[in-house]
């Protein structure tokens, strides 16, 4: 199984590379087994997805690429900036994929996501949660320390207090941008006069250098029809816009106002003042985002393919209109829409136990499984389902061309 001398680097760039080792038979790969075959720089696989031991999350080279692609052009011709949202796909390698189509940075979720896209080569980081506990604020200096691209949330002035205090402490200047409720009553501080003294009381603490605001509206990305999720979204965004205008009459740094997502990417341009979208879905898709409509097809969001998959093996086929799966709660969650078989119809997929999931066969459904069969389901929600798993396969024409680690994978804390 060895040849020459073969970067890694090169292996995936490479368009279908000749590989020297081919299964004789049908084999499931374990998860250990793969990232050993990839991780070798001299050794080159040739491997169906079919053949991969499961549960195995896959996603498909081609329709990702097409994803971000087709995102990159849209923002781009409506003159509006990308800074994706790395908590939806966990991964360094998706992430220099959207820096390297233009993104202005990434978001993560939490200060530990952004440390592991960091120790990864991602240096342009916009921390989206406020860090609020002693350790949190400390972790997310010291990645100040190292990473002058990163920038962290704040959304009460007592948060910014502490935020002054531990970067004079450390000798640092911290970039801050003030986190605006949209009027969700989850994160941010609210529209007008409160956010205007935050960003102005940010720009008079030592340490601390205010960059702008966001307000991402997550009420608005899954509002079904495209029309009302229009309306809706520029109706609330109002408030955000007038903010905005208000730190920036009072001579305020508001060079960034971060918000919109997948579910609004072509609205939020219309947003007065927004400067990037904080998309993040849009590079798998998922069942609830099928879902919600889209401009052109009012009964499908199709704007962008659905490149995340998981392959499942049947275990059980002895029950009249029905087969038991191995990829159950633990490999798909419990998130509704449920999973959705790909490529068949007449059936339903359940991934409510633990274990096992389940396929529903219809009155004509377009196949029938036996044991041992492999399927594969679209997941439910994206985001959860991602960080169920330490890796992915990327796959390209039914071969697998490379495994990426989900580094930030569990990172919650």
């Amino acid at each position: 199984m060895k040849n020459k001398a073969f970067s890694r680097r090169h292996f995936l760039q490479a368009s279908g590379a000749a590989a020297i080792w081919i299964p004789t038979a049908a084999k499931g790969y374990t998860s250990s087994e793969m990232l050993e075959f990839y991780a070798n720089a001299e050794m080159s696989v040739n491997v169906s997805k079919w053949e991969l031991d499961t549960p195995a999350l896959c996603v498909d080279l081609d329709l990702l690429e097409a994803n971000l692609d087709k995102m990159a052009s849209t923002t781009l011709a409506n003159g509006i900036a990308s800074r994706p949202h790395a908590k939806t796909h966990k991964c360094p390698t998706i992430a220099q994929m959207q820096m390297d189509r233009g993104s202005v940075g990434i978001c993560t979720a939490k200060v530990s996501e952004a440390e592991a896209m960091f120790q990864n080569g991602i240096d342009q980081i916009l921390n989206t949660t406020g860090n609020v506990t002693p350790t949190k604020i400390n972790r997310a200096m010291n990645l100040r320390q190292q990473c002058p691209g990163f920038i962290q949330a704040t959304d009460s002035p007592h948060n910014a207090r502490l935020l002054s205090e531990a970067a004079v402490a450390k000798g640092l200047i911290a970039d801050v941008v003030v986190d605006v409720d949209p009027g969700i009553r989850r994160t941010g501080i609210p529209f007008g006069q409160p956010a205007l003294r935050l960003a102005q009381l940010i720009d008079q603490l030592p340490g601390l250098r205010l960059r702008g605001m966001l307000c991402y509206d997550a009420a608005a990305q899954h509002v079904v029809g495209f029309e009302t999720r229009k309306a809706e979204t520029l109706e609330r965004m109002i408030q955000a816009t007038d903010t905005f205008e208000l730190m920036k009459a009072s001579g305020l740094n508001t060079e960034i106002f971060s918000g919109g997502g997948t579910g609004t990417y072509n609205i939020d341009h219309e947003i007065k003042g927004m400067t990037d979208v904080q998309v993040g879905s849009y590079v798998f898709m998922d069942a609830q985002y099928m879902s919600i409509g889209g401009e052109e097809d009012v009964e499908v969001y199709s704007d962008f393919a659905t490149s995340l998959t998981i392959m499942t093996t049947v275990l059980n086929d002895q029950y009249e209109g029905r087969v038991t799966s191995d990829a159950g709660a633990k490999a798909c969650t419990i998130n509704q829409p449920w999973p959705i078989v790909k490529g068949e119809t007449g059936m339903r997929y359940r991934s409510g136990s633990d274990e096992f999931g389940t396929v529903l066969y219809d009155d004509e459904p377009s196949k029938t499984y036996k044991v041992g069969d492999k399927l594969e389901v679209i997941v439910s929600h994206c985001d959860p389902v991602v960080n169920l798993y330490d890796q992915m396969y990327a796959i390209r024409g039914d071969k697998v061309e490379a495994v990426w680690p989900i580094s930030a994978r569990g990172m919650s804390a």
